[in-house]
């Protein structure tokens, strides 16, 4: 079979590209850890491009890891968060978290891993439930509800204040169970941003993805972590912000990429100047017809750059597409979520009065009565039976004591038939006294 030399070069050049899109660039100013045979650290004083923080403990910093938490005393944090934020790289990137959890067989603690606008080196090492008001994404590392371990995700635009949240466990959009302690071994958190979709991994591993959140560039990168009073010692040996975008994976100015409007962005890509030389569309043409290879290279190098005009078109109206689709996405999400908030507090208060029921009739269920009444039976017994031999003794002496006297019973009696006596005489003079009638 022959092959000619157009269609070889055709194949080259889309196997280049295709391993070009499939390449990924490490972010040097925003990874450590990654570089074979090199300390993470080149004074073991600080790690270049992060900021090191901590609250009550100072985390220390070892040729190939950084302690966030000691191993004791307990009820420490530390943080660590990138001095630069990501570039404008098109939206898709992977970051991986190379850490490791050991401690007591009942340690506590947990690790954050932040995405925000602001960073927060300034502050003091937060969690989840001490953080202030963030925009940007976190991803939690604890011993949720007792399971052992897992991994959430919570999202904030800004205006939320979780840690006053009346159960803000309860606004994760995403989670899976990792017992992530005391392993022997490094744990792998992989976030991967790429074509409109968020996927969260653990060793390998699919945790949990979405397609209806996209998280912008220019953001910073934290890794916290805090320890309880059996405390867990939480250690990250590496961080890795990658990308496929080869041109854009360095960082930009950062003032330069925030004050420039992502419209005016796309304007600029869309405005480049074109050589009117170059042809918007050839016609078909045989292959036998062109005979030598410059004629030969000349059609390809039109063809491909004709194609590569109509898929940046396509890009464009896909942008502009997704553009429009989020924007109706988080009208419609605007009007939905207040609905949402309150079907969301009238479920849980539901599920209180369900498990306080529960409660109720496991206590009633599970106890036995029986002794209890008896009790009561023998104390209405016993109430009764005091009443009973008290009485006779008490009428007797009520009436033994408030009685009258013999005395004054027969005084009384010789008085009374005085009375009728006297009475009877009065009436007997009276009618004697009085004028007889006569017929």
């Amino acid at each position: 079979m022959y092959i000619s030399s157009s269609t070889l070069r055709t194949i080259a050049w889309s196997a280049f590209a295709f391993s070009t899109a499939r390449a990924q660039y490490v972010v040097d100013s925003l990874s450590f850890g990654h570089k074979e045979g090199e300390s993470i650290s080149p004074n073991l004083r600080a790690i270049p491009h992060f900021h090191t923080k901590g609250e009550g403990y100072e985390p220390e910093i070892l040729s190939d890891r950084v302690l966030l938490t000691p191993p004791y005393p307990g009820n420490k944090r530390g943080a660590l968060w990138s001095e630069e934020p990501l570039g404008r790289i098109g939206g898709d990137w992977t970051v991986e978290l190379h850490f490791r959890a050991s401690g007591m067989e009942r340690g506590g603690g947990n690790l954050q891993l932040w995405y925000t606008r602001e960073s927060m080196k300034n502050d003091v090492p937060a969690s989840l439930y001490t953080a202030p008001k963030f925009d940007g994404l976190v991803l939690v590392v604890d011993q949720y509800e007792g399971r052992g371990g897992t991994v959430r995700g919570f999202l904030n635009d800004g205006n939320m204040d979780i840690k006053a949240h009346q159960d803000p466990d309860t606004l994760s959009f995403g989670q899976c169970n990792y017992a992530y302690r005391n392993l022997g071994r490094l744990s792998v958190l992989k976030i991967k941003q790429s074509h409109g979709v968020f996927e969260v991994t653990v060793d390998g591993n699919p945790c949990f993805s979405t397609d209806r959140m996209k998280l912008p560039d220019g953001y910073y990168f934290g890794i916290t972590a805090s320890s309880a009073e059996n405390p867990d010692s939480f250690e990250v040996h590496k961080f890795i912000v990658s990308t496929t975008n080869a041109v854009t994976r360095e960082e930009p100015d950062r003032n330069n990429y925030r004050a420039q409007d992502p419209h005016q962005q796309q304007q600029q890509t869309q405005q480049k100047p074109s050589d009117p030389n170059i042809p918007q569309m050839l016609e078909d043409v045989f292959a036998a017809n062109i005979r030598s290879q410059q004629d030969q290279f000349a059609d390809l190098h039109n063809r491909i750059q004709i194609l590569n005009h109509r898929v940046n078109d396509m890009y464009v109206l896909l942008e502009k597409y997704v553009a429009d689709q989020d924007q109706r996405y988080n009208h419609l999400m605007g009007r939905v979520v207040p609905m949402h908030d309150q079907i969301s507090a009238t479920l849980r208060n539901v599920e209180k009065v369900e498990r306080t029921t529960m409660e109720t009739l496991r206590d009633l269920e599970s106890k036995d009565f029986k002794d209890m009444l008896s009790q009561v039976h023998q104390a209405i017994e016993n109430s009764h039976n005091a009443i009973s031999s008290n009485m006779p003794l008490a009428m007797a002496h009520i009436v033994g004591k408030e009685r009258p006297s013999m005395t004054t019973f027969l005084f009384i009696a010789v008085a009374v038939q005085i009375m009728v006596v006297g009475a009877y005489a009065m009436y007997r003079k009276r009618r004697g006294s009085a004028p007889k009638k006569y017929l």
